[in-house]
């Protein structure tokens, strides 16, 4: 197994574009938690961000300049740093729940912290949009980033189930969507309908297709990347 997996490593190397990539071998059990760990650390920038986000919205402070300010250390750098709905996707909520599953009878304080975080920005964000008094909210894709047809665990999800819990009329333009509706929400297909119906829109990720209703949208991103 040891040969096979070596063996393996090297036809990846030998695939790859990128030269003098290195190669670090270990049991299966340290690979294993090694994509967990890195997962959750991920999950923790995110988290770290949007609660910083959440902070400067409440205090009426510039997310942008502060998050710049930061990012400028070398030590924490300009990356994985742009405020969101939460993280999601195929492998951070699955990640993180695992390893803090695997936690269960280890003392730990952050890795539990990371998890519930992400689900206490959506709570924070649902109260935001519910108290612009909106009636018809309009909720821009579904997917977790640009140029994706992923929305399997899009933390935009969480955002809708919470507002259907409210006394609101929601609706959700997803173009790579074949159904009429996800889970009871109607889905428009054209762009224009969409954005005259919706009083506010939310949007994980900004896009120029808004700007002309740009004073309807509500999005926490503030750098347009993801």
């Amino acid at each position: 197994k040891e040969k096979d997996g070596k063996r393996l490593a090297e036809l990846f190397v030998e695939g790859a574009i990128k030269k003098d990539i290195p190669i670090l071998y270990t049991d299966p059990t340290e690979a294993e938690a090694i994509k967990l760990f890195s997962n959750m650390y991920l999950a923790m920038r995110v988290t770290f961000f949007n609660e910083l986000d959440t902070f400067s919205s409440k205090h009426k402070l510039s997310t942008k300049q502060i998050i710049d300010g930061v990012s400028l250390d070398p030590r924490i750098g300009d990356y994985y740093n742009n405020p969101s709905f939460g993280y999601g996707g195929y492998c951070l909520p699955k990640d993180t729940k695992q390893l803090l599953a695997n936690y269960r009878d280890i003392p730990n304080n952050i890795m539990q912290a990371i998890v519930d975080s992400n689900e206490t920005r959506k709570e924070f964000l649902v109260e935001e949009i519910i108290n612009t008094k909106a009636k018809v909210i309009g909720i821009y894709r579904l997917i977790m980033k640009s140029n994706s047809d992923n929305y399997r665990e899009s933390a935009i999800l969480g955002i809708i189930e919470r507002l259907k819990e409210k006394n609101v009329d929601i609706l959700i333009y997803e173009p790579q969507i074949n159904q009429n509706k996800l889970e009871g929400v109607t889905i428009v297909k054209d762009l224009n309908k969409f954005m005259n119906k919706s009083e506010i829109i939310i949007a994980n990720r900004y896009d120029s297709e808004l700007e002309k209703v740009k004073d309807k949208v509500y999005s926490r991103d503030i750098n347009n990347k993801d």
